[in-house]
């Protein structure tokens, strides 16, 4: 094949790829049709020719012992070194006879195979190439096209060059898409699979949605000033989120909260309406459990293994359970502590060893 170095440019370019890499890749297909049309027994080396900008391919066959078993076993393959210094007198065990082949004296059925292999060849450069690149973007958010919509309510999208699924269960309920609409989504992982092929796996109901999704409409956590320590979500219903300062000038609930309420709101309409708590974030257990169940207002918190024991006035308990239990789960999940609600002036079991830690009232907590 003519000038093959200036097709592999001209497909580098194309295609965005490296040179070595398309290079190496022809190369390749050049071994696989001759393994195909000659013989998958027998070794072939390709090679790029920079003078001539041809590709050299030819047979390899190893020179071994004359006593070596392999050569009678497999004669494509090697060589005793009797026979083969009658070909080469200087010849020594290890080295190899190298045999030009020449696909284009094949016929038409070595041309197209070995542009079916080319074009194999390319494809998965591409699809690597790709891989890597959506691999760094996975836990970010993507955007794209919705292009169909399954039977199974699987959503379909063109995210650039690729071919996006956001699966049914990882939509938000009661949301529906269709053919148009432009989409954003966590990219939750990147897949490679007979029924799909190469496609990139989104979802809407993670945790990491929301928390992306404050990171565009929030500067101070983009610039690192706040953030993000912890999310809880029912997707579609409610959400609750932990931030931090790192600035003693700056208020976190306030900054993603916004003026009036538009930062939030804008994320809360993203996600569907989804109601958007955001509290202050404290390592102290006590507080940050205290803090959680919001707009409840918390007597006392006591904390007991993975078991939050919270105390609180009687009118105060449904706030804290919320409507279904939303509000008492959302702050289990965001804590990480299984929450037992007491009402103020109901006996609370004592320790069952007297050295145990007193139960901790949020007035000793902010005692200087």
């Amino acid at each position: 094949m003519e000038k093959i170095a200036d097709i592999i440019d001209s497909i580098a370019h194309e295609k965005g790829l490296a040179v070595d890499r398309v290079t190496e890749a022809i190369q390749q297909a050049f071994v696989n049709t001759a393994k195909g049309l000659l013989g998958e027994e027998k070794e072939f080396e390709a090679q790029l020719n920079p003078q001539t900008k041809r590709i050299e391919l030819y047979q390899k066959i190893l020179v071994v012992d004359d006593t070596d078993q392999r050569a009678q076993e497999n004669p494509d393959r090697y060589i005793p070194l009797k026979e083969a210094r009658e070909i080469d007198p200087q010849i020594e065990v290890g080295d190899e006879l190298r045999y030009p082949v020449d696909l284009q004296t094949m016929g038409r059925t070595a041309a197209m195979r070995l542009h079916n292999e080319i074009e194999y060849h390319i494809q998965r450069l591409i699809e690597d190439q790709l891989f890597e690149k959506y691999k760094r973007k996975v836990g970010t958010i993507v955007s794209g096209t919705v292009t169909r919509v399954d039977n199974e309510e699987n959503t379909y999208l063109d995210i650039d060059e690729v071919k996006g699924i956001l699966p049914r269960r990882y939509r938000i309920k009661g949301e529906s898409f269709k053919p148009g609409d432009v989409v954003k989504a966590i990219l939750r992982r990147v897949g490679v699979d007979r029924a799909h092929g190469f496609h990139l796996e989104l979802s809407r109901t993670t945790p990491k949605f929301l928390e992306e999704l404050l990171k565009l409409e929030v500067p101070e956590i983009k610039d690192e000033l706040v953030s993000v320590e912890r999310v809880a979500r029912i997707p579609g219903e409610r959400a609750k989120v932990a931030v931090a300062s790192h600035s003693p000038k700056i208020d976190p609930v306030g900054a993603c909260v916004g003026v009036k309420g538009v930062r939030i709101n804008a994320v809360s309409k993203e996600l569907k309406g989804e109601s958007i708590d955001c509290i202050e974030y404290s390592p102290i257990p006590e507080i940050f459990v205290a803090r959680s169940l919001a707009p409840a207002i918390i007597t006392s918190v006591k904390i007991d293994g993975q078991k939050a024991i919270v105390t609180l006035p009687p009118d105060q308990k449904s706030k804290a359970i919320g409507k279904n239990g939303i509000n008492i789960r959302l702050a289990s999940m965001l804590t990480g502590y299984e929450i037992e609600l007491q009402e103020r002036g109901e006996a609370i079991e004592g320790p069952k060893e007297s050295k145990e830690e007193p139960r901790i009232t949020l007035a000793d907590l902010f005692k200087e």
